[in-house]
């Protein structure tokens, strides 16, 4: 249990990395790779906006789980409040961006799967609480609202 806290906290973040990022590079096609990655991109700094706004006009508290027990963090974390999760945040954001580019069911729910267990093991570390992961996924989610234009106008042409 020693590990398997860290591995999930931190260390899934690397494999949901890494998968990503050779689906994005091999199965966007050669003809879209610029128009999605700049979707990507404007959807990745609206997130990270989005975070930054909720931090400064909410902050539930000033100090991590670990902190207010007073014992040792289980998991890596950045010398700040903790909402929203930047963890949380960035591998969700990631996961939208594979759901919208490579639009592959069984890579898309192994990645959810992932990326919940991400976020389940910031809390079991106790650097975060259960209220910061949600608030990086909302950051996340807003993020991808880039992607419903897109999507919709694709849906609305092949029901023509």
């Amino acid at each position: 249990m020693d590990k398997l806290i860290p591995f999930l906290a931190d260390g899934l973040v690397f494999i949901i990395v890494a998968i990503s990022s050779f689906f994005l590079i091999v199965k966007v096609p050669n003809n879209r790779k610029y128009l999605t990655y700049g979707r990507i991109l404007v959807a990745g700094l609206t997130s990270y906006l989005v975070a930054k706004i909720m931090s400064i006009v909410y902050q539930p508290s000033s100090m991590r789980p670990f902190e207010l027990m007073n014992v040792n963090p289980g998991a890596s974390y950045m010398d700040n409040p903790g909402f929203p999760s930047d963890h949380s945040l960035f591998v969700w954001a990631i996961v939208f961006a594979v759901i919208y580019a490579v639009r592959n069911k069984i890579l898309s729910l192994s990645l959810i799967i992932l990326a919940f267990l991400v976020c389940v093991g910031r809390v079991m570390a106790l650097v975060h609480t259960s209220l910061d992961v949600i608030g990086g996924i909302v950051a996340a989610m807003i993020g991808a609202m880039w992607y419903i234009d897109e999507l919709s106008c694709k849906k609305r042409k092949t029901n023509v």
